[in-house]
């Protein structure tokens, strides 16, 4: 029995499931993460799921213009970035094995996705996604690999925004080889031809190989920090790898530098001595055109962003509004008007930040936190305070 996108049918357990990314899928018994069948899946779940789909494909398009599969299933909470890595590396056979949901609530997720793109008038643009081994090999989205499945997988959706030259390149960037990468691990291992160890290691097929199983051991380390040099010299080295550590803290890898013959490494340090007054003058006239344009930027950001503030909370004093949101765009900080949620000014995001704004300057929470009080057990104490103030900012404002 096989069941195609646009049959509207019951589906008992047991029996084929409709993939809803343009293939069929055999699926049995498969479950809600709940115990739920997925065929049982009810309707306030599925708009649920819909809600969720699309604030992550909003946020991504927002960030960066275009949005992708991975980036909806990351935006969910479905898929790590560790996973990712993982995944890029050719750690694991395919990317649905490390999705923490069922196949159907997969499909049924990449379909709202694909439907809200259309709907948005985004452009497809279909990418080649190759893994960081030194064979560069197609990678594998799906359990089936059904060339349908995967062909929706590997498709990038692009804001109509974007020219067609401005579209073209960013397929091309995305479509190129991806850099090997090379792991400096923060736990004991073992090179699997030779059984040596090392301060660095390679992944392949097989497992972890040493610099020199890998054929890397002529290669120079260079560290993070000075972006010409590393420009000139990847550009100049004819093999080159990037080196990633692990950051428990932010649960992802980070980068830490580039391995590069040492010829190019010497020839892009003499370039970069030539020319280094030039490129000193170039950074403060860079810099102080940026400020300028940051200044203006973050005016009329603060501006959208009160006025906001003002249609969700009537009550609130426009003078107040415009205090929270200067300090919600702050250039720098970590609050919530630099997420790409309050950029986009949505309205969860905005009511964060008059959240914060009443916990500390409506409430004794300051002085709880000053008087030793856990912050936990300070929000708890004034929840109710930060509560009565919102309701009295929700009603409009009683006369002049």
């Amino acid at each position: 029995m096989s069941v195609r996108v646009g049959e509207h049918v019951a589906i008992p357990s047991g029996t084929v499931y409709p993939d809803l990314m343009g293939g069929t899928r055999s699926i049995m018994n498969t479950q809600h993460p709940t115990g739920q069948n997925v065929s049982s899946i009810g309707s306030g779940a599925h708009t649920k799921l819909e809600r969720r789909v699309v604030q992550a494909a909003k946020a991504a398009l927002e960030q960066q213009r275009f949005v992708t599969a991975i980036d909806v299933l990351m935006g969910v909470g479905w898929l790590s970035t560790p996973h990712v890595d993982q995944w890029r590396q050719r750690r694991t056979n395919y990317l649905e094995r490390l999705v923490m949901a069922s196949l159907g609530k997969i499909s049924t997720a990449m379909h709202i996705f694909r439907s809200w793109a259309k709907a948005r008038g985004l452009h497809p643009s279909e990418t080649v996604y190759l893994s960081h081994t030194r064979d560069r090999h197609p990678l594998r989205f799906s359990k089936s690999g059904d060339p349908s499945i995967e062909r929706a997988y590997r498709t990038h959706w692009v804001s109509p925004e974007l020219s067609e030259a401005k579209r073209e390149r960013l397929a091309e960037k995305q479509s190129r080889p991806t850099e090997l990468v090379v792991i400096l691990p923060l736990k004991e291992w073992t090179c699997t031809e030779c059984s040596a160890t090392g301060d660095l290691l390679f992944m392949e097929d097989g497992g972890p190989l040493c610099l020199r199983c890998a054929d890397l051991d002529h290669l120079v380390f260079l560290a993070a920090g000075n972006a010409a040099l590393t420009r000139r010299a990847n550009k100049a080295s004819t093999l080159s790898a990037v080196v990633m550590r692990f950051s428990r803290s932010r649960g992802r890898y980070e980068r830490q530098g580039i391995l590069v013959e040492e010829e190019a490494l010497a020839h892009a340090e003499h370039e970069c001595l030539a020319d280094e007054e030039a490129r000193q003058r170039r950074r403060l006239r860079e810099a102080e055109r940026r400020a300028g344009q940051d200044e203006l930027f973050l005016e009329e950001f603060a501006e959208e962003f009160a006025r906001e503030i003002k249609r969700l909370f009537p009550g609130c004093s426009l003078e107040r509004a415009e205090t929270i949101a200067c300090r919600a765009a702050a250039r720098g900080s970590d609050h919530v008007g630099r997420s790409a949620a309050g950029r986009a000014l949505q309205p969860d995001a905005v009511t964060l930040a008059v959240v914060a704004a009443a916990r500390h300057g409506d409430t004794a929470y300051d002085g709880l936190l000053m008087a030793g009080v856990p912050r936990p057990e300070a929000r708890d104490r004034v929840r109710s305070d930060v509560q009565r103030v919102l309701d009295e900012w929700r009603s409009p404002r009683q006369g002049p």
